[in-house]
């Protein structure tokens, strides 16, 4: 089985604010345990979680390897007040902020750095975001930058096509979902080697839920399919990632759904598994784990080969408090 390339082990698959519930006074352990054992029932041995506020991510890394698996997290993710970002990490106002944020997550062992630049899905609507309108291409540059800077990848979550764009520009390690682009931004997604994580299970998985009307998640889905069809045939680097903890992403049985997704759209074809198998490769090396107070991240040779410039980390500011915000159906 593939490894998952998208996770969320603070979720449950079917209630967020009950998971959220659930840890909010301290680790279940007992949860994270139960969803490594279903992780092994489906062969799943790499996993890398896309950061929660609640410190769940950061325990669930200190006991996967007792379950064979090799668990990545960014320990929390880092939004922009006032924007989508509160359900998975902690929030930021100025860019003094920002990099406290991203220096406390380093301090804290994470083994990259995870940021929200846009909104979610809408789906209800097809072609609608919710949650905002997305950064802007300046902000979104000066993110990623002071990451590299520090030696780390990037795991970007954007939708639309302003905001991939910027993301992709900018050199975002990956991006995360990445829904309503065009060839424009799939060829800068190429031409900067970015890894494409695109979630297709969030979707897939919602048809005959009840929950919204069918006819819009098949058009989701249809537009997602396109772009994944374009991606692969022009040659972006595709990875899979089912977004395991989201609504009806089972954790276990949601990487199966997203491979069963990217069967329906590019085939079972042998070729395309090599595909997959070379990005989710790419994305263990890219995002590979780096001890707390390493100032050479095992990154940094990576991002060298395409062609920048990141310096060394540069220190930490502890920054205190941070708000949850509850969405009905996130992807996170």
């Amino acid at each position: 089985m593939f490894g998952e390339c998208h996770a969320h082990i603070l979720m449950n698959g079917y209630n967020y604010k009950e998971a959220v519930e659930l840890h909010r006074d301290h680790v279940d352990e007992k949860t994270i345990r139960k969803w490594f054992l279903d992780y092994q029932k489906s062969g799943v041995t790499f996993i890398r979680d896309g950061g929660d506020a609640l410190g769940v991510s950061v325990r669930a890394k200190e006991i996967a390897g007792e379950y064979g698996i090799d668990y990545r997290t960014p320990v929390f993710a880092v939004h922009k007040n006032g924007h989508y970002g509160g359900i998975v990490g902690r929030g930021y106002s100025s860019m003094e902020e920002y990099c406290g944020l991203i220096d406390e997550a380093i301090e804290c062992g994470a083994d990259f750095i995870k940021i929200m630049v846009s909104g979610i899905l809408d789906f209800s609507c097809c072609s609608k975001i919710m949650c905002g309108d997305p950064l802007d291409e300046e902000e979104i540059s000066r993110m990623i930058e002071e990451v590299h800077r520090r030696g780390y990848s990037v795991m970007v979550h954007a939708n639309g096509k302003k905001a991939v764009m910027a993301a992709a520009a900018a050199g975002a390690d990956s991006i995360e979902h990445g829904n309503y682009i065009d060839k424009d931004t799939l060829l800068m997604m190429r031409k900067k080697n970015v890894i494409w994580v695109p979630t297709l299970a969030t979707i897939r998985n919602l048809k005959g839920s009840g929950r919204y009307p069918d006819t819009e998640i098949d058009r989701i889905y249809r537009l997602a399919a396109e772009n994944v069809k374009s991606a692969f045939g022009l040659g972006v680097q595709l990875a899979l990632g089912s977004d395991a903890g989201a609504y009806m992403v089972p954790h276990g049985e949601g990487i199966k759904s997203e491979l069963a997704a990217f069967e329906e759209i590019l085939g079972k074809d042998e070729k395309v598994y090599e595909y997959l198998r070379s990005g989710e490769n790419m994305v263990r090396q890219r995002f590979s784990p780096c001890p707390k107070g390493n100032k050479s991240h095992p990154g940094l040779y990576d991002r060298v080969q395409r062609g920048q410039s990141p310096e060394t980390y540069s220190g930490a500011v502890q920054i205190q408090g941070h708000q949850l915000l509850y969405f009905f159906n996130p992807v996170f």
